[in-house]
C-alpha cells in the first residue's frame, strides 16, 4: 500500500506548499507551515449546474425537477431517544466534574503540569472501573514494569495484565491482594506509541474504556513529522475519536501543556473531544483541583478537589476544612469568606498584611485573588474610608493557595486589609459575603442561600451580607450592610484600652 501524499498548509493564510519552509512563501509568517495528509475521496461530487448537476437535469432543453427526498439525513422525530447511563468512576469528585459520571463512547482530555498527578488519577480510576468493565491502559511514557510499580504503590487491588508483542503476561505482585469479586473484570496495560498497533489492540481486545497516556507520544507512521507535532496530534486524535464513536469505546486521553498552561498541540484538539479537564495546583502543595473547561454532557463550572497522599490521590469531601485556617487562634488581618465554584460553596480564609512602604510607590501582591480587583479595593478604601493605602504595602493571600477570583470575596478582602491596618482581630465566628462597588457600596451576589447554608453548617454565628435581600432561617445571624464602612464597624469590634495598656513602660 503506497504512502499517502503529504503537503504543508500555512495556519495563518491557508496557503499550500509541497514542502516545508521556515517562512510561508505567501504571507511571510515564520514557523506556520503544518503537515497534512492528502486524502483522495472515493466519491465523485457532481457540479452544481450543467447536465450532471444535482439540482436538475436538462432533457430537450427543459428542466425536470425531482421531488425532494432525504438520502441520509433524519428529522428529530426519526431519531430514537436513548437514555444515557453514566458509569460511576469510583470517585465522586471526578463524577461531579464530568456531570454525573463517565459517558460511554465519550472522549475526555485531561491536561495539567508535569508531576501534578494526571497518570496517578487515571490509573486509580482505571482500577475502579476495572471492577466492572474491561480497561486498556496505553502508556507511551512508561514501561509495563514502571506502571506495575506505580500500581503497587497506589494499592491496586487486582492483577495487572501487561500486553507485549500480542502475548499477554499476567504480572501478580505478592503485595497485591486480588479481589475475588473482580474476577472477569480486566485491567490491561499496553506500552506502545504506534497508533496502528494501538488501534489493532483496541479492535482485538474490545475494551469498554481506553486510556491514552499521553496523546503527544502517539505517532502515525504514515506521517514523517515527529511525535507531538501538530499534524501527529491532530491525526491521532481524529483516528481515536472515530474509534470511540463507532465502537462505543470511552477514551480518556492525557495531554501535555505548554509553559503558558494551555494544552500543547493544535487548538482543534480541544474541539474534537467531548470534555476538556484541567488538573491544576501547586505540585509542592497537597491539594489538587480538577476543573472542566468544556463538557458536552454537563456543566462547565464544577470543580473536584483531591489531596495527594502517600498512596495516591484522595478525595476531599469537605474542602472547607482544607482551606479554612485555625479558628481557635485568630490573628489580625484575617477574614472568612464563602466562595462558590459552580454549585459547591467553599469557606476560605483570607489573610492580609499592611505595612508602611519604604519605596516611592507601594507594593501590591495577591496570592489566590485577582490582582486587578485587589488594586480596585485598595483605591476604594483610600477614597471612601480614608485609609492612606498609597503609603502602605499591601499583601493578600488565600489559605491553601485556592484561587478565589469571584466578586463575592471583595468584602472579605476589604475587611482583612482594614483589620491588618488597625491591627485588630475580626470575629472568628463571622463570614463576609458581598461585592464592593467603586462608590463604597456593598452589592449583592448570586447563590446567597447556598453560601449561608454552608457557613451555618460549619458553625459560624454571624454573616455580614449586602442589604436588600431576605433569607430563610439557617440558624445564623444576618447583618445586612449597605456601605463598606458599615461592614467595617460590624466586623471589627471596638476594643477598649485596659488599665494595663495605660501604664507607663519603664523600659522605654
Amino acid at each position: 500500500m503506497p504512502k499517502p501524499k503529504t503537503f504543508f498548509v500555512c495556519n495563518e493564510c491557508g496557503a499550500e506548499s509541497p514542502q516545508w519552509f521556515g517562512k510561508c512563501p505567501a504571507c511571510g509568517t515564520y514557523n506556520s507551515l503544518e503537515e497534512q495528509i492528502s486524502i483522495q475521496s472515493s466519491v465523485d461530487v457532481p457540479s452544481r449546474g450543467g447536465v450532471s448537476g444535482w439540482q436538475s437535469t436538462q432533457t430537450n432543453g427543459k428542466s425536470q425537477t425531482k421531488p425532494a427526498k432525504a438520502r441520509a439525513s433524519l428529522t428529530f422525530n426519526q431519531i430514537t431517544d436513548r437514555q444515557i447511563a453514566r458509569w460511576e468512576s469510583g470517585y465522586g469528585e471526578l463524577d461531579r466534574v464530568l456531570g454525573g459520571g463517565v459517558v460511554p463512547g465519550s472522549m475526555v482530555l485531561i491536561g495539567g503540569d508535569p508531576g501534578i498527578g494526571k497518570s496517578t488519577l487515571l490509573l486509580q480510576v482505571s482500577n475502579q472501573l476495572a471492577q466492572k468493565y474491561r480497561i486498556l491502559y496505553v502508556t507511551g511514557e512508561e514501561s509495563g514494569q514502571q506502571v506495575k510499580l506505580r500500581a503497587s504503590r497506589l494499592g491496586v487491588s487486582k492483577s495487572v495484565n501487561v500486553v507485549n508483542d500480542e502475548n499477554t503476561t499476567v504480572v501478580v505482585d505478592a503485595t497485591l491482594s486480588i479481589d475475588p469479586d473482580s474476577i472477569g473484570a480486566d485491567l490491561y496495560v499496553l506500552p506502545e506509541t504506534d497508533l496502528e498497533e494501538i488501534l489493532r489492540e483496541i479492535d482485538s481486545l474490545k475494551p469498554n474504556v481506553a486510556v491514552i497516556d499521553s496523546i503527544q507520544t502517539v505517532f502515525f507512521p504514515a506521517l514523517t513529522s515527529a511525535p507531538g507535532s501538530v499534524a501527529q496530534v491532530r491525526e491521532c486524535t481524529a483516528a481515536l475519536m472515530k474509534v470511540a464513536k463507532h465502537e462505543d469505546v470511552t477514551m480518556l486521553i492525557v495531554g501535555h501543556v505548554t509553559k503558558e498552561g494551555a494544552i500543547a498541540g493544535p487548538k482543534v484538539l480541544e474541539h474534537l473531544v467531548d470534555t476538556v479537564l484541567y488538573f491544576e495546583g501547586d505540585r509542592f502543595a497537597s491539594h489538587r483541583l480538577l476543573r472542566t473547561v468544556k463538557n458536552r454532557f454537563g456543566a462547565t463550572h464544577e470543580i473536584g478537589i483531591f489531596e495527594m497522599v502517600t498512596d495516591g490521590l484522595r478525595e476531599v469531601a469537605n474542602p472547607s476544612e482544607l482551606f479554612l485556617g485555625n479558628r481557635d487562634d485568630p490573628a489580625p488581618g484575617t477574614a472568612i469568606v464563602v466562595a462558590c465554584e459552580g454549585t459547591r460553596p467553599i469557606v476560605v480564609e483570607l489573610q492580609a498584611l499592611v505595612s508602611p512602604t519604604s519605596y516611592p510607590s507601594p507594593r501590591r501582591a495577591g496570592t489566590g485573588v485577582d490582582y486587578n480587583r485587589l488594586v480596585q479595593i485598595l483605591a476604594v478604601l483610600e477614597k471612601r474610608v480614608g485609609i492612606p493605602m498609597s503609603k502602605l504595602d499591601s499583601y493578600v493571600a488565600s489559605a491553601g493557595g485556592l484561587n478565589v477570583e469571584e466578586p463575592a470575596v471583595d468584602l472579605g478582602i476589604a475587611i482583612a486589609i482594614v483589620a491588618s491596618f488597625r491591627d485588630r482581630i475580626v470575629d472568628p465566628g463571622t463570614v463576609l459575603i458581598g461585592e464592593v462597588g467603586l462608590g463604597g457600596q456593598v452589592r449583592s451576589v448570586s447563590q446567597m442561600e447556598l453560601r449561608l447554608k454552608e457557613a451555618a453548617k460549619l458553625g459560624f454565628k454571624r454573616a455580614i451580607v449586602p442589604k436588600g435581600q431576605k433569607f430563610p432561617d439557617f440558624g445564623i445571624e444576618i447583618l445586612p450592610v449597605a456601605k463598606v464602612i458599615d461592614a467595617i464597624i460590624a466586623a471589627i469590634p471596638h476594643q477598649e484600652l485596659t488599665d494595663d495598656d495605660l501604664k507607663f513602660d519603664e523600659d522605654e
